[in-house]
């Protein structure tokens, strides 16, 4: 019998896979566009629609992609020999352009459901340096604005063609806008002389901010990195913080934040030159993280699987258990020599959690889809999966098998994982502040406890019950910032209902050892918390006279009542203190 041909050659999947990819970067970048033009509205609730569009935006052309492809091919979608044609002529396609190595990346997500792939199909898929092979990305091409010293004239150029908008002073924040820079300068350099500024072409809308970031270069190259924070009030477009270190750009740029809409053209030089240019202010971020950071999450997340496969590589590399206390839910283990961890979930919970493995999943999508504001771990999905068993140790490895054996799969040489989470390595909140007070560091104690309590608020007011308050739930970043990264419980604030502790009938109500009045799956009591949290004895006073609303029913409430309303908190990625003086 002669083989049936194909309705599609390996050139025709490949080209209708480039199709979907430049029609997923029109839509990309038009959603950037409008989002400018939300902010420039100040239409805020379009700007948060606009968020959810684009971050539903890829499984949306993917799942658009697979039916068309197994609706023309039927079983043939998952022929092997198929894909490896298209591979190559998608290399071909694409070896030449600036936005290859994510067009790649969409090739990949789509040869990979198609064909059901467990581990990796180097002849079906890009992996490694194959990205875009011997090939030199161009540079972004910044705006350049040489000057001898950071002056008002100079930063009313740079507002005058950057501004997302009618500013509201614009002579007055060039003027501050200078000054700040000129302290920073001196406090660093003893003087303030530069060469020029260097700012990215376009603005990075997030929420109800905006941002232009560049650098300046200093005498001999230096480069200095420089974040003008924008708000749009009512009376115009206005800076509100000027950012000159490396530390405080990274932390605009944070994994605990939701992603940039980056209003850039094609022209400029696209992600890879932009993601290059990022690397220069915040050299310590890995490519991954600043990829993710411009909404390029799937990218980001194909690069970071790579890194992980590098690391493994070397010489000794085992995956460990992570730092903390084991998790009722979770299986979390890390491979030490890269900041991440690895979450599996258990077959069974332990007790006292009364989840299930659908709110499990439902947590995370929430995070996902909501706004992270700095509270929360950005999380990476993975699925089908494949390690030596060697990566691992032996109590890992024992805990897998033994705990999460419907999804994870062990034969002599390797192990699949059918289903993981991989989040940021933080320090556990609990560890940190028993390790402040073994050092004698109240100071750090303390500011992490009060930050603690204010991760609490700002999660009520983006609509977040975190469920578990345990410290444990909770953990510390470089920066000392405190971010919420267990979901096993996490839910919507408006599902659950906040309630008083009723008073006692009587004194056998007052023994008994379980409640005598009804409690419903989602009522939670406040006022019990405390008890409950491990808040250090010595500085709970404090505590209480800061937070001390948190453990009222009152409180929840009343921010219950701020969700439903729709109100809009601001949150700023840098602390009060850097916020330009006004007048």
């Amino acid at each position: 019998m002669v083989p049936a041909v194909p309705p599609w050659s390996g050139d025709e999947l490949a080209a209708r896979v480039l199709a979907a990819f430049e029609a997923y970067d029109a839509a990309f970048r038009g959603l950037a566009r409008r989002f400018g033009a939300a902010f420039g509205k100040r239409d805020w609730r379009e700007g948060q629609r606009l968020a959810l569009e684009r971050l539903l935006l890829y499984s949306e052309v993917l799942d658009e992609l697979l039916e068309e492809t197994r609706g023309a091919l039927g079983a043939g979608a998952a022929d092997e020999e198929l894909w490896a044609e298209a591979r190559a002529a998608f290399a071909r396609l694409t070896e030449s352009r600036d936005d290859g190595e994510i067009a790649r990346t969409l090739f990949n997500s789509v040869a990979r459901r198609a064909q059901g792939t467990v581990g990796v199909r180097p002849r079906t898929e890009f992996v490694g340096d194959e990205v875009i092979p011997g090939a030199t990305p161009p540079p972004l091409d910044v705006r350049s604005y040489p000057a001898a010293r950071p002056s008002a004239k100079l930063f009313e150029r740079v507002l005058a063609d950057l501004a997302p908008g009618p500013l509201a002073d614009r002579a007055g924040d060039a003027e501050k806008a200078a000054g700040a820079v000129s302290r920073a300068l001196r406090s660093r350099f003893g003087e303030e002389s530069i060469e020029a500024l260097e700012l990215a072409p376009g603005v990075f809308f997030r929420n109800k901010g905006a941002y232009l970031v560049g650098r300046i270069v200093r005498t001999g190259g230096d480069l200095v990195p420089l974040v003008l924070a924008l708000v749009h009030e009512e009376a115009g477009v206005r800076i509100d913080a000027v950012l000159t270190r490396a530390d405080e750009a990274s932390v605009v740029f944070g994994f605990s934040r939701s992603y940039f809409h980056a209003d850039l053209s094609a022209e400029a030089g696209g992600a890879r030159a932009l993601v290059d240019f990022l690397h220069t202010l915040m050299p310590h971020r890995r490519e991954d993280e600043l990829f993710t950071s411009i909404g390029n999450n799937r990218h980001g997340k194909t690069l970071l699987f790579r890194a992980l496969q590098e690391h493994l590589s070397r010489p000794g590399a085992r995956l460990e258990r992570a730092p903390g206390v084991p998790g009722l839910v979770m299986i979390v283990f890390t491979l030490p020599s890269i900041d991440v961890v690895f979450k599996v979930m258990r077959d069974r919970f332990g007790s006292p959690k009364r989840t299930s493995r659908r709110r499990v999943r439902e947590g995370y999508r929430i995070v996902f889809l909501g706004d992270r504001v700095g509270r929360l771990a950005d999380a990476q999905e993975f699925e089908g999966l494949v390690f030596p068993v060697a990566s691992f140790t032996p109590d890992v490895l024992e805990e897998l098998r033994g705990d999460a054996a419907s999804a994870v799969h062990v034969d002599a040489d390797t192990v699949t994982i059918d289903h993981l989470y991989t989040e940021r390595r933080l320090t556990p909140l609990d560890i940190y502040l028993r390790q402040a007070a073994e050092r004698g560091d109240e100071a750090a104690e303390r500011a992490a406890l009060l930050d603690y309590g204010q991760a609490l608020e700002d999660l009520a007011a983006i609509r977040i019950f975190p469920g578990d308050l345990l410290l444990k739930n909770f953990g510390v970043t470089r920066h000392g910032r405190v971010v919420f990264y267990d979901y096993d419980e996490l839910t919507r604030l408006t599902d659950v209902r906040f309630r008083e502790l009723p008073q006692p009938r009587d004194e056998l109500d007052e023994l008994r050892a379980e409640p005598w009045f009804y409690v419903a799956e989602n009522d939670v009591f406040p006022e019990e918390l405390p008890d409950f949290l491990g808040i250090p004895e010595r500085l709970r006073e404090e505590f209480m006279a800061r937070h001390g609303a948190l453990f009222t029913a009152e409180f929840w409430q009343r921010m219950q009542e701020r969700a439903r309303s729709g109100d809009l908190v601001d949150f700023f990625p840098y602390p009060e203190s850097r916020r330009l003086v006004r007048g």
